[in-house]
Parts: structure tokens; sequence; C-alpha cells
């Protein structure tokens, strides 16, 4: 593998603006590495005449003075939820191939287009974004790199996007989040994973699973480097997150549901981490947080609201021959929606606002959720493969802790946290409530190397 791929953003943005490197050269070792990775689950579209020519621009605007910024030159892989023009938007599933090409990119990738990002390919992902392990039956699932014994899950729904980056081959692969599916695979594969809060971005173009609760952002190395991609998404030229110190952090730690049943190695890394930031000054309290039980008790009683919002989307295609073709484990949980009411789904969105509130009222000015990204490390795949009963309760288990801040409406930063089990990594999340992406940004920023043990 060339020297420059598993770089940062960051690593290579210095690269390409002092002319070390040029966009060219790195967009065609980013192809050739694709081209020749083993894995071929990881990217579902390789768009190299994009690529080449969006790179061929960039090197013209930087060799002239006229670069767009920080991200001019650096590529970029976008998961098979994200409209790009001239190519059908397949979700992760065959039944979409045949759509018609999207017209026009989807509202993100033309901000970071518009910041000279170089467009490098899709990337594969659960079908439909409708599970948090990764497993797709018609792409293939892409292995998790950090496996050192078995084929272990990527995690999903932004599979491919998170071994994309893990596995060294591009900085930064975008993907979507109404459940998990940024934060799960960034904890899986020792990357960070921001999912900004709903409505941050233009969410046009994006294939939808559920819109009370679709959010994006990227899977990255570095917090900062999710900070410049954000400030990119948001047509900024440069980045507006304030720096914040360490002995202004406040920290609450839930009680409830985060840490039950969670791998013994798991906790202890989380509780280390813990500890190390109290000794560097952070100050941190624990509550138990009966808001929280009430999600999973309401979840019981009338429905998950993604399953209520995913059904509607899809009925018609469950009802047809399409829904052959589609991997039965996402028909088998889509349909579930059908048994949810109207009334069901009423009281679960007003169910949702008064939670939100409650749970918000209990946090002091500044304050922030510090938590267990997932219970466990990533899963071998192979038993997953046929055991349907122990695909489901693994999903569930993994989507746990983080559709938490779904649907509480909150923002998150997973953050690389050590080892568990079998040496993989474990995630430490930090969140926040929505619109304090800022904040949630700024706070990562500070502890990561902390969080890290580094």
């Amino acid at each position: 593998m060339s020297e420059n791929l598993g770089k940062s953003v960051a690593q290579l943005a210095v690269l390409l603006q002092q002319r070390a490197l040029d966009p060219v050269d790195l967009a065609e070792e980013t192809l050739d590495a694709m081209a020749n990775h083993p894995d071929k689950a990881i990217f579902t579209t390789m768009t190299a005449d994009r690529a080449r020519t969006e790179a061929r621009l960039s090197s013209e605007r930087i060799r002239g003075g006229r670069s767009h910024g920080l991200l001019d030159g650096v590529p970029i892989a976008w998961k098979d939820l994200f409209d790009l023009k001239g190519l059908s938007t397949t979700a992760g599933s065959v039944v979409l191939k045949s759509e018609q090409p999207a017209s026009t990119d989807a509202d993100v990738v033309t901000a970071l287009k518009s910041a000279g990002m170089v467009c490098i390919g899709r990337t594969n992902m659960s079908e439909f974004a409708f599970s948090g392990l990764g497993i797709n039956p018609n792409y293939g699932t892409p292995r998790n790199p950090r496996s050192t014994d078995v084929p272990r899950l990527p995690g999903g729904s932004s599979s491919g996007s998170a071994v994309a980056v893990a596995a060294g081959l591009v900085p930064v692969a975008m993907g979507t989040d109404t459940g998990g599916s940024v934060r799960i695979p960034a904890a899986f594969n020792g990357l960070v994973g921001y999912k900004a809060s709903r409505s941050r971005y233009s969410m046009s173009g994006v294939y939808p699973l559920a819109t009370s609760l679709d959010s994006l952002g990227p899977l990255v190395r570095t917090v900062s480097d999710a900070i410049w991609v954000d400030a990119a998404m948001r047509r900024m030229t440069a980045p507006s997150i304030p720096a914040t110190s360490i002995a202004d952090l406040k920290l609450v730690v839930p009680e409830t549901v985060f840490l039950d049943g969670a791998e013994p190695g798991v906790v202890a890394a989380f509780e280390a981490a813990i500890s190390r930031l109290e000794k560097s000054g952070v100050r941190v309290r624990r509550q138990a947080f009966p808001e929280i039980s009430e999600i999973f008790e309401l979840m019981t009683q009338h429905g998950a609201l993604v399953t209520a919002e995913a059904y509607v989307l899809h009925h018609e295609r469950l009802a047809g021959p399409d829904a052959s073709r589609m991997d039965r484990r996402v028909v088998q949980r889509a349909r579930l929606g059908e048994k949810i009411s109207l009334v069901d789904y009423v009281k679960i969105r007003q169910a949702r606002e008064r939670l939100t509130r409650s749970f918000a009222s209990k946090l002091s000015s500044g304050e922030l959720i510090a938590s267990p990204t997932l219970p466990h490390v990533a899963p071998p795949i192979e038993p997953l493969l046929e055991n349907d009963d122990l695909f489901f309760a693994t999903n569930g288990k993994t989507l746990r802790n983080t559709l938490i801040g779904n649907f509480l409406d909150w923002c998150g930063v997973s953050l690389p946290s050590g080892q568990g089990d079998a040496g993989m990594p474990v995630g430490f999340l930090l969140s926040g409530l929505k619109g304090h992406d800022e904040a949630v940004l700024s706070a990562a920023f500070a502890i990561e190397h902390i969080v890290g043990g580094l």
C-alpha cells in the first residue's frame, strides 16, 4: 500500500496544499488500492472517471494558487444512500439497480465537491440501512480489518464506509445514522464516528429509512478530520468550533441501560477512560435516568418508531415480488411495522417529545453524556449468517445504546477507547442534546487523546 494511504484528512491536506503530493497521484493510488484490495465487499461502485476528473481540476487549482481550501484534493467515499449524478442509488439492495440514475448529486455531495473533495466511490451497507450489523447477502459483507482471529462484523449500516477508512483506503467516508449506523461501525473498527444533529445538513438526495430519526456524519481517523468535514458540509471555508478547556468539561454517566449486560472488557475500557478523564480534571457524575428505560418499554408496548416509518416507506415493496429479492431479515423486521397502528405511532411521537424534554431538564448547563458506544466488541460473522434468532438478538443488542441518542434527538461522537475481547476496539460515546454539535465536537477534540489512552 502507498505510504499516502492510511493517513488522516489533516495529514493529506498538508501534503496536498504544500504541493508535496498531487491530487491526481493520490486519486490513482487510491483507485489502485481499491481495485487490488482482497475484500471486494467494501465498495459497490468505483467512480474512477469522476475521481480522475475531479482530481485533475483540484491539481490545477492548487498549482494555480486557487485552492478551494484545506480539503481540496482529499478523496472521499459515499455510502450507497447518497445520490451521485449519473448513478442509480441502490441503498445496498439489488431491487433498486434499475432505478433511474440520479440527475444531480445529493446536497452534501455537492457541498464537499465545492470544497474540492474527490469522489472515489460508493461503499456497501446493510440493505436499506435496516440493520446495525453490516451483513449484506446481495453485495457481500465487508470484513472488519481489525480482527486477528476470525472474520468479524463491520457494523452497520455504514459498513463499507467504516471498513474503507479502517483499511486505509480512504481518509473519510460518509455514513448515515438512524439508530447508530455511524457510531456502531466506528466503534467496531476503532474509528471516530460523528453523528450530527438531525437537520444539521440537508438530507436532499439521501435515501431515507425513517425521516424523523435519520441523520448523517463522517467516519474518520481523528476528531479534527470530522470538524473539517463538518464545516465543509455547511459551506464554511474553515471550522468555527471553539476550543474547550479540560477543566471546564462536565460529563454525566447514565446508570440506566448503557452498561447493562456489557462485556467485561467493554466495561473495563470505559471505566479506565472515565478514570483518566477525572484525573485530567474533567468533572464526572453518575445518575439514573428512568427516561431511558421508558424508551424500551414504549417500544415493547407500541413498537419501534424506526420500524413504523420504514414500513410506510417500503410497504408496497414488501407486498410485491421485490420482497423475494431482499434480505429475508430486512423483510421480516420491516413487516413488523404493519402491526403498528396509527394510534401507536402517534403515542410514540408524543412520548418521544415528552421524554426528550424530561431528559434535557435533568442536565446541568454545558453537561454532556458519556457512555460506552456499544455493550460488546464486533462479533464473528459466520454464526449470524444462518441463525436468524441469533441475528436479531445480536442486532438488537448492538443497536441498544446508540438508538437512545437517536430517539432523544442527540448528536454524538464515538471515539476509540482501548480494546476488549479478542483485542477488538471499544468505543467511547460522547453525546449532547440536539443542536449542541459544536460543544460535542470541541469536547471530543479535547479528550480524544485521554479517552484513547495516549
